[in-house]
């Protein structure tokens, strides 16, 4: 028989989970702010990652709430892939096309922890914001896609 305390340890360790995965993304998208070299670009990278910011400060209350301890930052494979991000962009000349394939693939990272969470069971408050948090990441891909199949279009 599942217990409160077992079950709330689950829904901990998942909002855990997605703490780190908006960290990540934080992180990432601050890198490549400091690499795009559109004025534009650098902006949407640096709003997404306040964006990101907000979300995991949000789900450490929610971690909080529930009795837990907050994660604080970033996971092992982000720091790689922001690893890899830094040395991608330097081989291409940190174009900004190669920030946005470099953002992509974060938030295809993004999106599928996200799905993953949606599939534990949590109250529906807590629901509902990871549920908006998924929509704002679909977001954030979407936008970045686009971008970058414009600036691919442009380029060619």
């Amino acid at each position: 028989m599942t217990t409160q305390a077992d079950m709330n340890s689950t829904l901990i360790d998942t909002l855990n989970d997605l703490i780190t995965t908006s960290r990540d993304g934080e992180f990432g998208f601050r890198a490549s702010a400091e690499h795009a070299k559109d004025e534009t670009l650098r902006a949407l990278f640096n709003r997404r990652a306040d964006g990101c910011a907000a979300a995991a400060e949000q789900l450490q209350q929610q971690v909080i709430h529930l009795g837990g301890e907050p994660d604080t930052g970033g996971s092992a494979t982000g720091a790689i892939h922001r690893g890899w991000v830094a040395v991608r962009a330097k081989l291409t000349g940190y174009t900004d096309l190669a920030m946005l394939e470099e953002c992509e693939r974060g938030e295809d990272a993004a999106l599928e922890t996200y799905r993953e969470a949606l599939k534990t069971r949590m109250p529906a408050d807590i629901q509902a914001l990871v549920e908006t948090q998924y929509q704002g990441a679909k977001r954030n891909h979407d936008e970045v896609r686009k971008l970058r199949d414009q600036l691919e279009a442009t380029a060619s």
